[in-house]
């Protein structure tokens, strides 16, 4: 197994959830952190605790669906670190409503931080990994990139996506012999501040009694870390983590 200590992790939607958890997780193994989400009260707090806990962290407020903001991301972290061993892509909204709705706002919203901030991510870091030889990018998909629902249709589109990005970025990577390692994670019902995106009451509350079952964002973050532990050679490329009773 691969150590996790030292290496440098970008981390996007670290101020809540799924984000928080991981760094927190990482961390506490010896990762150096590299904090990126738009509110900066949450992320300064999770810094310092971090180092309260002797971890290191820095951060950088950063909107994911601006491919400017993340270039600034990359050579922020660059220029603290001198390298970036591991992205993750998990920043990520979920507005949910029948199409029917026309909650056009809301499609371009999930489109531009649900897809968008994964490609600019991957373009803002990936060419240092190139470099290096040397990489691993988790991205952060969904069961509902499996599954479709009404309701969850241009989610499910987006988080589909990811996937097929995902995979595509595998194989190039693998094709070029750039050692570059990925990974899609696609959680189920994961206690997170997801639910307060969907704006639609009736859909919501819908939404609110599904997650009854849900996890602890934990869960996730221990699997982030199992992936990035695997010897260099192993990449585990996809991962479903549901709730035990979830059924869909």
């Amino acid at each position: 197994m691969m150590t996790i200590q030292d290496k440098v992790v970008v981390m996007t939607g670290a101020s809540s959830g799924i984000g928080e958890a991981a760094a927190k997780e990482l961390a506490s193994k010896g990762a150096k952190l590299v904090l990126a989400a738009r509110r900066e009260d949450r992320l300064k707090n999770l810094q310092e605790e971090i180092q309260t806990a002797g971890g290191e962290a820095i951060y950088k407020v950063t909107n994911v669906a601006s491919h400017k903001e993340m270039e600034e991301l990359a050579e922020y972290a660059l220029r603290k670190f001198g390298k970036i061993d591991v992205l993750v892509n998990n920043a990520g909204i979920m507005p949910q409503a029948f199409l029917a709705e026309n909650k056009v706002d809301e499609w371009d919203q999930m489109i531009d931080i649900n897809i968008k901030g994964v490609l600019y991510g991957i373009a803002a870091i990936v060419p240092s990994m190139r470099e290096r030889k040397s990489g691993h990018v988790i991205n952060l998909s969904s069961v509902a990139g499996h599954n479709i629902y009404p309701g969850g249709t241009v989610y499910c589109g987006t988080k589909f996506a990811v996937r097929a990005i995902s995979e595509g970025l595998r194989q190039e990577e693998a094709m070029n012999g750039t050692n570059i390692r990925v990974t899609n994670i696609s959680p189920g019902a994961v206690t997170s501040e997801l639910l307060e995106t969907t704006t639609d009451p009736a859909m919501k509350a819908g939404l609110e009694d599904f997650y009854q079952v849900a996890i602890d964002s934990s869960s996730i973050a221990r699997a982030i870390a199992f992936a990035i532990e695997q010897p260099a050679d192993v990449a585990l490329n996809e991962m479903i983590i549901r709730p035990t009773v979830q059924v869909g």
